[in-house]
């Protein structure tokens, strides 16, 4: 390549690395934020965060005598109540209330139970959602999104090509070794 050429190429390797990277600068934030809190899915729920409260019941009631009047009176004394949906038993010993968001789980021998409320995790909730592709137009954006991580990645490799960093000095052996890890992953996990 001659030596205008090869000014024309970095330039416009330049160019397109810049732009491209401007351009999914977002969509790069929320794949990184949402692949970190979705590889950690074990320790935490990244979607919903679930609470429980304990409850205990006094009154001396059994299966026979819940009615929706004594179940509504329980979730009133919870400020529940007004998110009431239905109950059944789903065994002898158990009864379930429906609420909004959540549930109510009681064990009629122990006279104990507890409240579990599900809310969407602010902000995880909406980034994982987009993370895991959830309409065609999406899937048609996210996989532009590849491509120009692609071209960025390729770009990038050129980007700084008369320096003592550059691809045919020191950044052969990083290209070599970022290589190596997911090689050794897949040999060892």
């Amino acid at each position: 390549m001659s030596a205008n050429g090869l000014k024309i190429f970095r330039k416009w390797n330049r160019i397109l690395h810049r732009d491209i990277g401007y351009f999914f600068f977002g969509m790069t934030l929320i794949y990184c934020i949402s692949g970190i809190a979705l590889n950690h899915k074990n320790d935490w729920n990244p979607n919903y965060d679930i609470t429980y409260e304990d409850i205990t019941i006094t009154d001396n009631i059994d299966k026979a005598s819940v009615n929706k009047d004594w179940v509504l009176a329980l979730l009133k004394q919870h400020n529940e109540a007004d998110h009431y949906k239905k109950y059944f038993f789903p065994d002898s010993n158990t009864l379930k209330i429906f609420i909004d968001n959540g549930s109510v789980s009681i064990d009629m021998e122990s006279k104990e139970g507890y409240i579990e409320k599900i809310a969407r995790r602010p902000f995880f909730f909406q980034i994982n959602f987009l993370h895991y592709n959830p309409g065609k137009w999406w899937l048609w954006f996210s996989d532009s999104f590849c491509v120009g991580m692609i071209i960025i990645a390729i770009s990038g490799l050129f980007i700084m090509a008369k320096s003592k960093h550059s691809l045919s000095r020191r950044g052969i052996w990083f290209i070599l070794a970022g290589l190596a890890l997911p090689i050794l992953a897949l040999i060892f996990l």
